[in-house]
């Protein structure tokens, strides 16, 4: 029996953005032998054939700039309520979403696009309009350490990650002078180092500044300064849209400057990143 082909979907709209997420999802297909699907959906049975004849043309186009196989299904309804329905079906590894940095916020945290991504079986990688390198892939991947019981899973989705990119991770770890939180935070970074070293991973470890502040700004900035490939974050609450990182400072982190990936899973799908990453 052949291996399943692995599968990157990419809701497009036909923005400039979406193109970008295809560039984005295309690398990624790409290192695994596999293949990418753009999904539009349209409102009416009249705008199937004019849909259809449009991402086509996108397709083919983007088969020949990225030299891998792209499929395109157009359906009817809403793309929020209709991505996580064709990522199941397709079996699909990673969905590559894009949005206009923080102007595109909105879309991103509307309360479909919250239901959406909370409630996915397949991580999302949210992207901007920075283009990915020809060359690079997840060299770096950043993983912020801070008191929650997924630090664990975030260790496992970046340690996958890592290995089959032969990536560096580099670990964040808040700042805490609070003695319990401290040692709680000290404890994690151990876990942390153990599990990196059994499995032969190349890792680094830097802490927020000691005088405290934002740590979601500091996450930003010193994901910036290494130049970063990717964030790798996880849903923290069942039905809830990564309440450690979204309020009022949420841009920081998804919409950041640096326009550095961010990848989003939860925490009640660890089986789904096990597989996707290769274990």
């Amino acid at each position: 029996m052949n291996k399943q082909t692995y599968k990157v979907l990419v809701p497009h709209d036909f923005t400039a953005i979406a193109d970008c997420a295809i560039s984005h999802a295309a690398q990624v297909a790409k290192s695994y032998g596999g293949d990418v699907y753009l999904l539009h959906v349209v409102s009416k049975q009249k705008e199937i054939e004019a849909a259809r004849e449009k991402l086509t043309e996108i397709a083919t186009k983007s088969e020949k700039k990225f030299k891998v196989n792209i499929n395109v299904i157009v359906r009817i309804g809403s793309i929020f309520e209709d991505i996580g329905d064709v990522a199941s079906e397709i079996s699909a590894g990673y969905i590559v979403m894009g949005t206009h940095g923080a102007k595109g916020m909105q879309k991103i945290l509307g309360s479909h696009a919250i239901k959406v991504i909370s409630h996915s079986k397949v991580p999302f990688i949210i992207v901007q309009k920075k283009e990915p390198s020809e060359t690079d892939t997840y060299d770096d991947i950043v993983v912020p350490i801070d008191y929650s019981d997924v630090t664990k899973q975030k260790l496992a989705i970046a340690a996958n990650i890592a290995k089959h990119f032969k990536s560096t991770v580099h670990l964040f770890a808040d700042s805490e002078s609070d003695e319990f939180l401290k040692k709680k935070l000290d404890q994690e970074l151990r876990f942390a180092k153990n599990y990196f070293d059994e499995k032969g991973l190349t890792y680094e470890i830097q802490r927020a500044d000691e005088d405290g502040g934002n740590f979601k700004k500091q996450l930003v900035r010193f994901s910036a300064k290494i130049d970063a490939d990717l964030i790798v974050i996880v849903n923290t609450q069942e039905g809830a849209l990564l309440p450690d990182f979204f309020g009022s400072d949420e841009q920081e982190v998804i919409a950041n400057d640096a326009e550095i990936p961010v990848l989003i899973t939860n925490p009640t799908h660890q089986f789904v990143a096990s597989s996707v990453f290769g274990t």
